[in-house]
């Protein structure tokens, strides 16, 4: 019986101790989303610059709340290949989903792939504002963080074609 107690103390503890080395995490990992801007705007803007530019637009829609948004973006930030692919090819975007700002409407928009996938999701758009792909990050994760191959994939489907 005694046992059986120290290993639910022990759970517990296990558990408080993930919790915490996960909250020590968030706080040290950059915060991209905005949820004060207005999205709108934002992604018109976004496509202009990826029509001037002839990128796509990559939208990682999420939040700083959401621990994988945090990690992807600071993935893609800190790889310097990712990072390249991404400066190279789309203009990125944070397009926030928080109790402060859900931005309805635009997720609307597409189809509100954050209640089908959860966060992040990406949202591909061409360089006209055309969706063309919606991604789930899960199919991108490994272990407790991201596989650089899949990511390269992922980037390497989406990025626009070059004449």
């Amino acid at each position: 019986m005694q046992a059986q107690t120290t290993a639910n103390t022990l759970s517990r503890e296990q558990i408080e101790a993930k919790k915490k080395a996960l909250a020590d995490e968030k706080a040290q990992l950059p915060k991209p989303y905005h949820p004060e801007t207005n999205a709108e705007v934002d992604i018109k803007n976004a496509i202009k610059s990826a029509k001037k530019e002839h990128k796509n637009v990559l939208i990682q829609a999420g939040g700083n709340w959401c621990i994988w948004c945090l990690r992807f973006n600071n993935f893609v930030q800190q790889t310097p290949e990712l990072k390249k692919m991404v400066d190279e090819n789309f203009v990125y975007y944070h397009l926030n989903w928080s109790p402060e700002n859900k931005n309805e409407e635009i997720f609307a928009r597409y189809g509100n792939p954050g209640d089908k996938f959860g966060y992040p999701v990406f949202i591909i758009l061409d360089e006209t504002g055309h969706e063309i792909h919606i991604q789930d990050s899960a199919l991108l994760e490994e272990g407790s963080g991201y596989s650089p191959e899949k990511v390269k994939e992922f980037f390497n489907a989406w990025k626009p074609k070059k004449s």
